[in-house]
């Protein structure tokens, strides 16, 4: 449950960012499928990639397990 958690707050993120998911993936070097898993909750994602997308989306790392 908190892949998938985290996957949508990722997914909410980004949306508010205004960027595909292409696009973002792109800005943070992560292979667009791989990033796509993290988002859909299918990828159990390490710390060092969770911080390229809170750097990604200029938020604290906290800021990215909020509400979870």
């Amino acid at each position: 449950m908190i892949k998938e958690n985290f996957g949508k707050r990722v997914q909410k993120l980004r949306k508010q960012s205004g960027l595909s998911q292409e696009k973002f993936a792109l800005l943070i070097d992560m292979d667009r499928t791989y990033f796509a898993s993290v988002e859909s909750g299918k990828r159990n994602i390490s710390i060092e990639n969770i911080s390229k997308i809170a750097r990604g989306l200029n938020v604290p790392l906290e800021e990215l397990f909020r509400g979870l």
